[in-house]
């Protein structure tokens, strides 16, 4: 019921543009200035304060008299705040979730900041000056090698169809994937591959019949699959499941050659920032060749279009209008009562 009610509180957000809803923090931490602080720079965002800490130490490097303030909130929760005025004085708003960035972009909640000379951007990775992209994470399945003892990894969806319809014992309660219903980031990862892959939905009811896991996020996936509770787990942050999997460990991670998704990471500067010239620069240094190399060695692939032309299986989900197709309050109660219907078995 927390699902639903979570689903419905968003719809109620997106119609309405609005939101009475606490802001819910994970993590609050401030990292502060080296000198005599002559300022604060506020960052919300999904992404993990262990991930961005090296990113702030080097900006405070450049810049010592900016103390740091990173909040970190789940997706939904920094949608509802940041339409809701519940997150007043953020210079920088971060997430994973592209639809519900891309619709506080549209929807005028961010503000325009042009990029300086010499830093660039390729056109799918940024929008209208106000929604910038700094990190693409191919989206993947992760399979325990122990558990598929000798049979053939899957290379396509056909293929990972065909392994879990022809050994059903094999995997039944011990797959997972994201609930839709309660992840910002699963719901786009699903709408995306829904309206690209023809073998979605029948990959959905196959995954249906097995009892699977449902997840609000993918640390809490990989986390299983390492434990053993899981032996297969869909639409993983790559990024997240790297480290955790080195060469010759268990977990196998497969990049699906018929299609896999691309996750693009990003930030905007909100219309209410307290300051606005600190969310810029730090924007600037994200997208800068030092930037670059911080997210690169984070674990976090940098934007690069090279990357596509290399895995032409890759596919960045773009940052359009497009993203916003299944905002749209009749289009996400079908998807999301279609998804329950081949997902969520009674």
């Amino acid at each position: 019921m927390r699902a639903v009610h979570a689903a419905l509180a968003l719809i109620a957000a997106l119609m309405l543009g609005t939101a009475a809803r606490a802001f819910d923090m994970e993590e609050d931490h401030v990292f502060p200035a080296a000198t005599a602080q002559v300022a604060q720079l506020s960052i919300l965002s999904t992404t993990d304060t262990a991930v961005f800490g090296p990113l702030i130490a080097a900006y405070q490097a450049r810049h010592p008299g900016v103390a740091v303030r990173y909040t970190v909130a789940s997706s939904q929760q920094i949608y509802l705040a940041v339409t809701a005025a519940a997150a007043p004085g953020y210079d920088v708003v971060i997430s994973s979730a592209m639809d519900l960035q891309m619709k506080l972009a549209n929807d005028g909640y961010a503000r325009a900041h042009a990029l300086p000379p010499g830093v660039a951007l390729p056109g799918w990775a940024q929008w209208q000056d106000r929604l910038f992209a700094f990190a693409q994470e191919p989206v993947v399945v992760l399979l325990s090698r122990a558990a598929l003892k000798g049979l053939a990894l899957p290379h396509t969806r056909r293929d990972l169809i065909a392994l879990l319809r022809d050994d059903p014992d094999r995997f039944r309660g011990r797959v997972g994937t994201y609930d839709v219903r309660a992840s910002g980031t699963g719901y786009l990862f699903a709408t995306q591959e829904a309206r690209q892959s023809d073998s979605f939905w029948r990959l959905a009811e196959v995954m249906g019949t097995l009892a699977p896991r449902l997840y609000t996020s993918s640390a809490d996936m990989i986390a299983d699959l390492k434990s053993g509770a899981l032996v297969l787990a869909t639409n993983v942050i790559g990024s997240y499941a790297a480290p955790q999997f080195p060469p010759g460990s268990d977990g196998q991670i497969v990049e699906l050659q018929d299609l896999t998704l691309t996750l693009l990471r990003t930030a905007f500067i909100p219309r209410t920032a307290q300051r606005p010239d600190l969310g810029g620069g730090f924007i600037d240094f994200l997208l800068g060749p030092e930037g670059y190399r911080l997210i690169l060695a984070s674990g976090l692939p940098p934007i690069g279009g090279a990357a596509f032309s290399d895995a032409p299986h890759l596919r960045p989900i773009r940052l359009d209008p497009g993203l916003l197709v299944y905002l749209d309050r009749l289009k996400r109660q079908n998807f999301l009562e279609e998804w329950t219907a081949a997902l969520v078995r009674h």
